[in-house]
């Protein structure tokens, strides 16, 4: 028997002794509301058997009294007074085809007050007997500022499922007057599980004005789920499932092709961005930071992206050339391979952290360069080729030393671990074996040496049994899915489709899929940020990056698979709010009072297109890790994926999904936007100077009004995965 609060001990009995004021059928599933005393409860009644209570509001030491229940047949409206304040209950079903609840409360308190305790507002029911009783498994839950998402199973008695998300942005009022976060609020220890309330501890809940104290979806399914494939694909579809109920915030244009211009320029010309070395130039990873000695990847994260913008420009720029001068001294010929570190630099390094040391490896460390250097090689760089070719018998040395499952250090001459786990008895850096199968792929794009497709294989095969533990860090599990997708192209095994599902659950597990208004976040749009690591407290931005640049490929590659629905959904999704939400990683975008104070490397310019490493949900200070020098390639990886040129005309389309298939015959433009068509994706038609065309756009073949225009720009919405023409 479990251990549970007062709160929760009474409750199956409170229940039992309270007369139903309300109840609704909906898909199956019966709902049932009742007044305990002081709390309001809506209990779910499963098909068969099963019930689980939420607790639609909490009385605050107090008894509620109904003023009001009203329901017309799509909206219930429950309005409840005690000593205290006011309350507004509203129930609907957002979705005719899904058991789907959807409960919102707000709050007016007659006077000032403190909140020293919330209780968790989900507890599951037995049909007889202690709530005690019960057994279930908590599948995932919110960590830190991601999605306020609980999805867990009953198993004690068998029941089903619940994904029940908190759209934490209603709650940015509350938190802006109370000065608190919804940070860490949707979790608790079985059987009191859900959301909590933030607790004030400074400042009171100001009277006379409505406050949102909860916002909530929750899914039910008759399923329970015995493995960590299934546990992912559900998580998947239901958040997809829910995803299409949510409010959504605007969109935001950004002119991306000048701030391309204006970043080539600052990390060209500013001094705190270069080191010198023998002569040759090379970038800093944080601006001004002159104690750290150069790395390859730094370098690598620039130069690709660049070369894909100069070959959407179809102009050189000196930057390349500067950058690409560096990179064979990064080959180490003692181990045949490059190395992380400049080795003319390895003096300077001072051990103050794990992998400043000469020789030590950070396992994904040695991967990521590689695949630049592969891209490159892809493109026609003969000098990354020759680099590539040189370095990666040692990496395949490395990984079947390991046996495809890497350490998180490891020195690199004798391949002896420095750090065998992240968290002891937790295992290694567990996406690793993806970002090595896609390096293997890669290369095997480049070589057509069956060799790197059979280490390829052998290595996923160590992705399975993870789950959503496969995340380690988001840019190498975006990698993985990738991977994992074109080798179930290629082989058409289904092992390979639910792994890269998995992989992508991590992903989204790592998302925050709300707006904060409060705070400083209120000075930025944060919706759909997703955090470099499980544990990290900030998004980052570099990875971001590396993250959106491989879902916009993954969904042009997935285009004739039969991928989960909720995919089409929720990665073109993730792009348009990518692209709306990067540009606030430039300083020069946000208010200087947000900028921290205090930085851990180098410093911070907040003129300069430059981005910080590090933006913080609510009220903590930006930029506290630095000014990122190789995230500075954001936008040349954002403008050729994002805006078309059109061969002989003078103007650009604009896309915030991805599409495929652009083509120009004579006056016509055709393509197809990809994702899916519940949801809408913004398309401009940019001129130079003026409109000078008489446009008409068709979608599925019927005509489509453009929304707006200026005197330049022609906006239009146009459906997920729709045919496209446009015609002048």
């Amino acid at each position: 028997m479990q251990s549970i609060s007062p709160w929760a001990a009474t409750v199956q009995s409170d229940l039992e002794n309270s007369t139903v004021l309300w109840e609704k059928k909906f898909r199956e599933y019966t709902f049932q509301l009742y007044n305990t005393g002081d709390s309001l409860w809506i209990v779910a009644l499963w098909p068969k058997q099963g019930r689980m209570a939420f607790r639609a509001a909490f009385g605050l030491n107090s008894c509620f009294e109904i003023t009001n229940l009203f329901d017309d047949g799509q909206t219930t409206v429950i309005n409840l007074t005690t000593r205290i304040g006011k309350y507004e209950v509203t129930i609907d079903f957002p979705n005719d085809f899904s058991p789907l609840v959807h409960y919102k409360t707000s709050f007016k308190s007659d006077f000032p007050i403190m909140i020293p305790f919330w209780p968790r507002d989900i507890l599951p029911l037995t049909e007889k007997g202690n709530v005690e009783n019960t057994f279930g498994n908590i599948h995932t839950h919110q960590v830190g500022a991601r999605s306020g998402l609980i999805f867990l199973s009953m198993t004690k008695p068998k029941t089903g499922s619940v994904f029940y998300f908190q759209d934490l942005g209603s709650m940015s009022a509350y938190c802006e007057a109370t000065e608190t976060s919804v940070a860490e609020t949707v979790g608790g220890d079985w059987p009191e599980i859900g959301f909590q309330l933030p607790l004030t501890e400074d400042k009171p809940l100001p009277a006379d004005k409505d406050f949102v104290l909860s916002d909530a979806y929750v899914l039910f399914s008759d399923q329970v789920a015995e493995d960590d494939i299934q546990v992912t694909h559900q998580f998947l579809n239901n958040l997809g499932e829910v995803y299409k109920s949510l409010p959504h915030p605007k969109t935001e244009y950004h002119k991306w092709p000048k701030i391309a211009q204006k970043c080539q320029e600052d990390l060209y010309n500013n001094k705190g961005c270069w080191t010198q070395t023998n002569g040759v130039p090379y970038l800093n990873a944080y601006l001004c930071d002159y104690k750290t000695p150069s790395e390859i990847m730094v370098q690598l994260a620039v130069l690709l992206p660049l070369k894909e913008y100069m070959e959407w420009t179809g102009e050189k720029h000196q930057l390349f050339d500067d950058l690409q001068r560096g990179i064979q001294a990064f080959y180490d010929p003692n181990i045949k391979t490059i190395n992380r570190w400049l080795p003319a630099l390895y003096d300077k390094l001072d051990g103050s952290e794990e992998q400043k040391e000469k020789m030590v490896m950070d396992s994904w460390y040695l991967h990521h360069p590689l695949m630049n250097l592969t891209r490159l090689a892809l493109k026609g760089e003969k000098l990354a080729e020759k680099i590539l070719l040189d370095s990666i018998q040692y990496a395949i040395k490395v990984a079947r030393h390991f046996d495809y499952e890497w350490p998180v250090f490891y020195r690199m001459d004798t391949l002896q671990v420095i750090k065998q786990e992240t968290v002891p008895g937790q295992g290694g850096e567990h996406d690793v074996p993806g970002s090595y199968a896609h390096l293997m792929l890669l290369v095997y794009e480049l070589t057509k040496d069956e060799l790197y497709l059979r280490e390829a294989k052998k290595a996923v095969k160590k992705l399975m049994g993870h789950g959503f533990q496969i995340f380690y860090q988001a840019n190498n599990t975006a990698f993985s899915a990738g991977v994992l997708l074109e080798l179930y192209k290629i082989t058409e095994e289904k092992m390979y489709l639910d792994l890269s599902y998995a992989c992508l659950a991590g992903l989204f597990k790592n998302m925050q899929i709300w707006d904060c208004q409060y705070g400083f976040g209120k000075n930025y749009p944060n919706y759909f940020s997703v955090f470099p690591l499980n544990d990290a407290p900030y998004s980052a931005v570099y990875e971001e990056h590396e993250v959106y640049a491989k879902f916009c490929e993954y969904m042009i590659k997935a285009e004739g698979v039969e991928i989960l629905p909720a995919l089409r959904i929720l990665i073109p999704e993730f792009i348009k709010y990518s692209v709306t939400r990067m540009p606030y990683y430039y300083p020069l975008k946000l208010p200087e009072n947000m900028l921290s104070d205090e930085v851990k490397t180098g410093e911070i310019q907040p003129k300069l297109w430059i981005p910080l490493e590090d933006l913080y949900t609510g009220w903590e200070k930006s930029g506290q890790v630095g000014q990122e020098v190789y995230g500075g390639g954001v936008a040349f990886g954002v403008v050729p994926r994002q805006y078309w040129k059109v061969k002989d005309e003078d103007f650009l389309i604009f896309f915030d999904y991805p599409i495929k298939g652009f083509r120009k015959v004579k006056n016509t433009i055709t393509f197809k936007t990809l994702g899916s068509e519940e949801f809408y994706c913004n398309v401009k038609i940019i001129f130079p100077k003026k409109i000078s065309k008489n446009l008409k756009v068709t979608q599925n073949k019927k005509a489509i009004e453009k929304e707006f225009s200026g005197a330049t720009v022609l906006h239009y919405t146009i459906q997920g995965n729709s045919q496209v023409k446009i015609v002048w």
